[in-house]
């Protein structure tokens, strides 16, 4: 197995072992690791890593969602690995490609992971997305920029995001996780 695999599958074991009631989809995540070479490329047609982020204002009491233009819902900025498996650092360029929001950086290790279907579109056959999400903080000037692969950002109270179930129940897992952390030293 190379070695960027089982930089991941420790990190994920620490995930799991962080948040023990997402053993199942932890164990998935490892699986497909050890069986698939190729988890990071697009080309991999079966499923591939993705990484994203929970993006939250230099105060911390808000997020930054995207409204997907392929996936028409508010989801977080994220994107392809692209070969990349260096995750967080995926997650940290998607959030200045997709918000164009300045001085942003990541905070600890990974925060969420969430397994997902995509659906079949053009050229590209039904696949999974193994997710993995961190903390990308924003500094203190907050302001973004839509680009073209979402309809519209919109900085949203964190616990408006708990609140609201016509948001993707992984927006509402983060949004609690993010309000159930012991606050920072």
């Amino acid at each position: 197995m190379q070695q960027p695999a089982i930089i991941m599958i420790d990190a994920i074991r620490r995930y799991r072992d962080q948040w023990q009631g997402e053993a199942a989809t932890a164990a998935q995540f490892e699986t497909f690791l050890h069986t698939h070479a190729d988890a990071f490329e697009r080309s991999n047609t079966t499923g591939h890593f993705t990484g994203s982020c929970w993006l939250v204002s230099a105060e911390g009491t808000r997020v930054l969602l995207m409204h997907h233009r392929k996936l028409d819902r508010w989801l977080q900025p994220g994107g392809h690995a692209d070969g990349d498996p260096d995750l967080a650092r995926v997650a940290l360029r998607e959030a200045q490609e997709e918000t164009g929001v300045a001085g942003l950086r990541v905070e600890g290790g990974i925060f969420d992971i969430d397994r997902h279907r995509i659906p079949a579109r053009a050229d590209e056959p039904e696949h999974w997305h193994y997710d993995v999400r961190y903390v990308v903080r924003a500094g203190t000037e907050d302001r973004f920029a839509v680009n073209a692969e979402s309809r519209a950002l919109a900085w949203r109270a964190v616990t408006d995001v708990a609140a609201d179930a016509s948001l993707d129940a992984s927006l509402r897992r983060m949004a609690h996780k993010w309000l159930g952390r012991s606050p920072a030293p």
